[in-house]
C-alpha cells in the first residue's frame, strides 16, 4: 500500500460502491457483518440519543432504530453518495436524521448517550477520533467501535491471506471493488488500531472493554465515560 494516510483510501474505496455495498459486505464476510453488528447492538439498552459515525448506507443505523424506536438517532458520513443511499433506504424512520461530516472534524453541538462506528477506526487517528467522541458523549455514555483485525493464529492467518487472494481475483468481475480488494488486506495487516484506540480511550479516562470475534478477524472496543 503506497498511501501514507489510511484516510486517503476513503474516496478510492467508497466513491462508486454505494449501490453494491450492502450485498458485497454481506457476501464477502459470509454474513458475519450482521453478526458483528448484532454484537455492537448488545451494548445498547435504553439510550435516548445515538450517534452512528461512518454510517455508510445505514445498515447499522437501521438496526439501532429498530432496537431503540423512541431514540433520536443521527447518522454521520463523509461520503455523499453513501449518505444519500442511507437517506433513501430509511425514509420511513422518523427518528433518524443524517449529516455529512468528517468524523475527525466532528462538530454537532450536542451530546449523545452512545456513539457507534463500524469499520471506521482503521481510517482515523485514534487520539483525534476519541477526543471528538468524548466531547460529544454524555456522562455514563458509551463509545462502541468495531473493525477488522488481522488474526494472530498462524493457521487463521493463512486462511485469511488465501481468502483475500480469492477476493483479489473476484475484483476482475466487480471492477468498482477491485482496488478495495487489493488495498484493504494491506491496510488491515498494517493497522494497530486496537492498541491505539485502547490507549486513546484510557488517556481520556474511559472504562474499556474489548471483545475479539470470529477467530480474531474482527474486534469490538467499548469505552464508557465514567460519571
Amino acid at each position: 500500500m503506497h498511501k501514507e494516510n489510511p484516510k486517503d483510501l476513503v474516496p478510492q474505496f467508497f466513491n462508486d460502491t454505494s449501490n453494491s455495498y450492502d450485498k458485497i459486505v454481506n457476501y464477502t464476510t459470509f454474513g458475519k457483518d450482521s453478526f458483528w453488528k448484532h454484537k455492537m447492538l448488545e451494548q445498547l439498552s435504553n439510550e435516548k440519543t445515538v450517534l452512528d459515525l461512518a454510517c455508510g448506507t445505514g445498515i447499522l443505523t437501521k438496526q439501532i432504530a429498530e432496537k431503540l424506536p423512541h431514540a433520536e438517532i443521527v447518522g454521520v458520513d463523509i461520503t455523499k453518495n453513501y449518505l444519500e443511499k442511507a437517506k433513501n433506504k430509511l425514509l420511513s424512520y422518523q427518528n433518524i436524521s443524517f449529516i455529512i461530516q468528517d468524523a475527525e472534524k466532528l462538530n454537532l453541538g450536542k451530546k449523545f448517550d452512545c456513539i457507534t462506528a463500524s469499520y471506521l477506526p482503521k481510517y482515523c487517528t485514534a487520539t483525534i477520533l476519541i477526543k471528538n467522541c468524548v466531547d460529544h458523549l454524555n456522562s455514563g455514555g458509551k463509545i462502541v467501535l468495531h473493525d477488522f483485525t488481522y488474526p494472530q493464529n498462524k493457521l487463521f492467518q493463512k486462511l485469511w491471506n488465501f481468502y483475500f487472494k480469492l477476493l483479489n481475483l473476484a475484483g476482475f468481475f466487480i471492477p468498482e471493488w477491485k482496488q478495495v480488494f487489493i488495498d484493504l488486506p494491506n491496510l488491515i495487516r498494517n493497522t494497530n488500531w486496537v492498541r491505539e484506540y485502547e490507549k486513546a480511550m484510557n488517556d481520556c479516562g474511559l472504562k474499556i472493554h474489548k471483545q475479539d470475534l470470529t477467530c480474531g478477524s474482527s474486534t469490538i472496543i467499548v469505552g464508557t465515560k465514567i460519571i
